[in-house]
């Protein structure tokens, strides 16, 4: 009876070992990641997951985050800021160029509002530049949001009271790089004889530096909680993100090689004599672009030129990213289209757009609008895993700005001036691709991957414009006045949450 009850025994705990065994089986190689819903046009069935995870021996060296150093968001208002005391007049904005030099311009004139006392006006957008975008304020931004967020700093009407529509108003064209004295003194003593005064531009008109704290931590609420992209943007922002997700970690590639960036640089490394021949006859035939005369060659040996998509190729694989690493391409068409994308896409085969991501219909909405299309990239540059640009323009200032904010992810910005040398070696075949051109990319860019620093002065020596113009710009590095090292729990974070 005694041997039966422990053969009885052994037998349960061999079921009972062989079922926490078949458990911890199955929960060691369940390992979760998003996918797609099933009406996503079989996203995963056609891009399968290629590359690692946290747990893959390149993560320290290609994917990890630097270290933010202790810095946190801080925009909270001193204990001395107030809420907006009575207008003066109104502010009406008409802002110039794309998307992110629109985007910083009108929260530079939410600051602008703030010091004259005005009501601001919605802010027009650009109609007239290079992309002809008939976008308005609330097709691209969620205009109540705007105007609720930031109804404790100014008051923001959606139009001129009916009364003041035929006003005379005072058109002005602000200084660039103008601070409080300016605003203050001549700009404020505009109310006197107008109750409407009309900023014919917006870009570039108030200081990076030498401002208030209020004032700065005033941009930064415009900028990373106030100005929000409209519901639709945001919904299929969202939607490229998860699908990019799905391939694994990915990089968020700014690629600056299109027709208005290369006719307006005079860049032409690597295109034919046709193509940089019609790209010189829309420099010249564009107005507003004042300089016309451009050695192409000088240009890129002082840095000057975006990467070409062949250049960003050796780049990326010098740095050591695989070839199945996922890329999403943030830009508009690039020039010359698959005849200048071949090389990259030889070592990179998985290089993703809007336009692969997501279908005819989802897309249809935002075709023909430039500013809503740049948006859907920004969405996707924000939230990658590592955002790579291929020239310092208004979008990779305003995305490496705004990572820097929220503490996101390697940012880097490539050393084009020292790179060009190296590429030429290549083509001149007195360097290879191999261990020593990589070392030499690496080290070069070791401190360039975005981690917190204080944002730079002007270049030495620089004087009048020029030394403005030298400076980082303010929502290119938010620190010192919006990231603090402090406790988290005395700032205003909650927008990280969201």
């Amino acid at each position: 009876m005694q041997k039966r009850k422990l053969i009885s025994l052994v037998l349960l705990r061999k079921l009972l070992t062989t079922a926490i065994f078949s458990i911890a089986f199955v929960a060691l190689f369940s390992v979760p990641h998003i996918v797609p819903s099933s009406k996503d046009h079989k996203f995963n069935d056609k891009f399968p997951t290629l590359n690692g995870s946290k747990r893959d021996s390149n993560y320290e060296k290609l994917w990890k985050p630097p270290s933010n150093r202790g810095f946190l968001p801080c925009t909270k208002p001193t204990p001395n800021y107030t809420a907006p005391v009575e207008s003066r007049g109104y502010l009406l904005v008409h802002t110039n160029g794309g998307l992110n030099q629109m985007r910083s311009g009108i929260c530079d004139m939410v600051a602008v509002a703030r010091i004259l006392n005005a009501t601001l006006v919605i802010p027009e957008l650009d109609k007239r530049s290079f992309w002809q975008d008939t976008s308005n304020f609330s097709d691209v931004f969620d205009e109540e949001h705007f105007i609720d967020s930031l109804a404790n700093d100014v008051k923001i009407v959606k139009n001129l009271p009916n009364e003041l529509v035929n006003e005379t108003r005072m058109v002005k064209q602000f200084i660039s790089w103008s601070g409080m004295d300016y605003y203050e003194n001549e700009i404020a003593s505009l109310w006197e004889e107008y109750q409407v005064i009309r900023a014919s531009k917006s870009d570039s008109r108030l200081a990076n530096n030498h401002l208030p704290p209020d004032i700065q931590k005033l941009r930064c609420r415009a900028c990373y909680e106030a100005l929000r992209f409209s519901p639709h943007i945001e919904q299929i922002g969202k939607l490229l993100v998860e699908r990019m997700r799905s391939l694994g970690l990915y990089i968020a590639l700014h690629l600056r090689y299109e027709k208005d960036m290369l006719a307006f640089s005079g860049c032409t490394h690597d295109l034919s004599l046709d193509e940089a021949e019609e790209l010189r006859i829309i420099r010249e035939n564009t107005s507003y672009w004042k300089v016309k005369d451009i050695d192409p060659v000088e240009q890129r040996s002082r840095g000057f030129c975006p990467l070409t998509p062949k250049e960003v190729g050796i780049f990326l694989t010098a740095l050591g990213y695989p070839s199945n690493t996922p890329i999403y391409i943030a830009s508009g068409e690039i020039y010359g289209g698959e005849s200048h994308m071949a090389e990259l896409r030889s070592r990179y085969p998985l290089l993703m757009s809007k336009e692969k991501l997501a279908s005819v219909e989802e897309l249809e909405p935002f075709l023909n609008h430039a500013s809503q299309m740049a948006a859907l990239d920004y969405i996707v540059s924000i939230e990658s895993d590592v955002f790579i640009q291929s020239y310092s323009g208004n979008m990779a200032r305003a995305v490496e700005g705004h990572r820097r904010f929220l503490g996101r992810g390697r940012s880097i910005s490539p050393d084009r001036k020292a790179l060009v040398r190296l590429f030429d070696k290549l083509d001149q075949g007195t360097m290879t691709e191999g261990k020593k051109l990589s070392y030499r990319i690496i080290d070069l860019h070791r401190r360039r991957l975005g981690s917190p620093r204080k944002r730079k002065g002007p270049i030495s020596g620089t004087k009048g414009m020029d030394r403005f113009r030298s400076e980082e710009t303010f929502y290119a590095n938010p620190l010192p006045d919006c990231l603090c090292r402090t406790e988290p729990s005395l700032q205003n974070i909650s927008h990280i949450a969201q």
